[in-house]
């Protein structure tokens, strides 16, 4: 395994309130859409906070993973559990494939030197800005597909989202949703709690083999900083969860793209 990535020391010294700060700018962000803000996180991490790819992608992997246990109950007041239980085939297709994916994900970014993981970053940074424009700007339909199809691409699609998940350190709603609606056919409040449903044990099984590499200690070494970045997070998301609907999809969705769009490119230049 290459040891590059340990150049940038683990500990981070940054002041409690930028920190807080910075976590609550992209709850904000994340809330304003309907997403955990992790794709705006993972950028931050690496140009703000100075982790290196790697140690930021597990960070990431963590934050993530309480942002998701702390919405998914609020998400289950708002689309009932009843409705959720009911397509429990969906999301059993999807972790068919999620989960093989985010311990392939995983074992692929332990293993990457950290000038490929920057990149392969970079280029999944792009992926989700179409997917974020896509979601959100379009009306999504369904393939209508018998089930003799769906299940394999559901497999194949999970294994894909299960991948970008792991390596990037997010939950994948930015791809689950989508899939969710044009796959199986359901309605888009219904994709996004079935999108935390899959996410959870698809970034449990990313966490189980990250935890395997030495780069897992970035966690202990970052406690408080983890800790502070994470109640910004929720701060942010409750705040923007509030501001929903304030902006026009029009004006913030491009303009959320183009800030991923810019930090693809500095991911990809980044040494």
């Amino acid at each position: 395994m290459s040891t590059d990535r340990h150049l940038v020391p683990l500990r981070s010294t940054h002041s409690t309130p930028l920190v807080f700060a910075a976590g609550a700018a992209i709850g904000v962000l994340g809330g304003m859409i309907g997403l955990g803000g992790a794709e705006f996180r993972l950028p931050l991490l690496i140009g703000l906070f100075g982790f290196a790819a790697l140690s930021a992608v597990i960070l990431n992997k963590a934050m993530s993973l309480v942002v998701v246990l702390v919405a998914l109950p609020a998400r289950m007041a708002a689309v009932p559990a009843s409705e959720v239980a009911a397509h429990w085939p969906v999301a059993a297709n999807l972790l068919a494939g999620s989960l093989l994916g985010a311990w392939a994900g995983a074992s692929w970014a332990v293993r990457m030197r950290s000038s490929t993981l920057y990149k392969v970053l970079a280029a999944l940074m792009v992926l989700m800005a179409a997917a974020l424009v896509i979601t959100h700007t379009t009306t999504l339909g369904t393939l209508a597909l018998p089930p003799v199809a769906q299940v394999p691409l559901g497999v194949v699609a999970g294994f894909g989202i299960g991948v970008v998940a792991a390596i990037m350190g997010v939950a994948g709603g930015e791809l689950l949703i989508p899939t969710i609606v044009l796959l199986f056919g359901l309605g888009i409040k219904t994709a996004g709690s079935m999108s935390l449903l899959v996410s959870l044990p698809t970034m449990l099984v990313a966490f189980a083999r990250y935890s395997r590499d030495g780069s897992f200690a970035v966690l202990g070494a970052n406690r408080r900083f983890t800790l502070v970045m994470i109640a910004g997070s929720i701060t942010g998301a409750v705040l923007g969860g509030l501001l929903l609907g304030v902006f026009s999809d029009l004006v913030l969705i491009p303009a959320l793209a183009v800030i991923l769009l810019v930090s693809a490119v500095k991911l990809a230049r980044h040494t």
